[in-house]
C-alpha cells in the first residue's frame, strides 16, 4: 500500500489510474450526441482485462513452432512472431484469443490457440481527497466504496459526505462516474454500496463538484479534481 499525505498526491495517484498524463490534460469541452452512447457499469465479475506489462503465454495446436511469450508494451501493442504488432490493451483473453487467431488465420489454416496469463499487475484501487489516508490500496478482497473509505482512514472534518464519487474506467476513452451520500450510507438510511473493481477510484471532494455526468471522457476527470498540467 502506498499512501499520500496531501490533496495533490491524492489527485496524481488517481490521475496516474486513469493513465492519462498530466501534461495533456485540457480544459472540459462539450461532448456530442454520440457521447451518450457509450457502455455502462460492467457486471460485479468481470473478466480480466489485457493491461500494460502483463505477460502472457500463447500456445499453438499443432503448430508449435509459433509458441511465444509476449509482453504488453506501454503503449498497449505486443509483437507477434511472423505477425507484427497489435493492439491489446483492455482486452479479455477470450477476446485476446479471438484476436490472434484472426491474425494467425491469414497464415495458418484454423489455427487453435490459447492462452495463460504468466504475469499482471496486482488489482487496487485509490482512494483520494478528503479521507485519512489517501493512496492506492490493494483489492485482495471483495470491498465497497463504504469499506473503501473506512480503509483509507474515514473522513475528515472537511469532507463533502454527500458527494462522495466513484470513478470507473469502461473504455480507452470513457470514465464512468456514480455519486451516493456516503452519510447516509453510514447512517443506515440507504442500502446501495458498490463492490469495487480493480482500477476503481473514490474521490472524497472538500466541496461539491458541480456539472458531473454519467460519464466523463478521460482526459477530463483532472479538470473535476482541480488537477492542472503543472502535476
Amino acid at each position: 500500500m502506498t499512501t499520500c499525505s496531501s490533496f495533490r498526491s491524492a489527485v496524481a495517484a488517481i490521475l496516474a489510474v486513469v493513465a492519462i498524463p498530466a501534461s495533456i490534460v485540457r480544459a472540459e469541452q462539450t461532448t456530442n450526441e454520440n457521447d451518450k452512447h457509450v457502455p455502462g457499469l460492467a457486471k460485479r465479475y468481470p473478466r480480466y482485462q489485457v493491461r500494460a506489462a502483463d505477460v502472457i503465454d500463447v500456445v499453438f495446436s499443432p503448430a508449435s513452432e509459433f509458441n511465444q511469450t509476449i509482453g504488453v508494451q506501454p503503449d498497449g501493442y505486443v509483437s507477434l512472431r511472423e505477425v507484427g504488432d497489435l493492439y491489446v490493451l483492455w482486452k479479455t483473453l477470450p477476446e485476446l484469443e479471438k484476436m490472434l487467431a484472426d491474425a494467425y488465420g491469414k497464415i495458418l489454416h484454423d489455427p487453435k490457440i490459447s492462452l495463460t496469463l504468466k504475469d499482471y499487475e496486482k488489482p487496487r484501487y485509490t482512494v483520494g481527497g478528503q479521507v485519512g489516508r489517501p493512496g492506492k490500496y490493494d483489492l485482495r478482497a471483495d470491498t465497497t466504496v463504504g469499506e473503501a473509505v473506512a480503509i483509507a482512514g474515514g473522513l475528515t472534518d472537511k469532507a463533502k459526505q454527500k458527494q462522495v464519487v466513484l470513478f470507473r474506467r469502461v473504455s480507452d476513452e470513457w470514465v464512468e462516474v456514480k455519486q451516493f451520500d456516503i452519510k447516509a450510507l453510514y447512517s443506515g438510511k440507504i442500502q446501495e454500496d458498490i463492490h469495487l473493481r480493480a482500477g476503481d477510484m473514490v474521490f472524497v471532494p472538500q466541496s461539491r463538484m458541480s456539472k458531473l455526468k454519467p460519464f466523463l471522457p478521460i482526459w477530463t476527470v483532472g479538470t473535476y479534481l482541480g488537477l492542472n498540467p503543472t502535476f
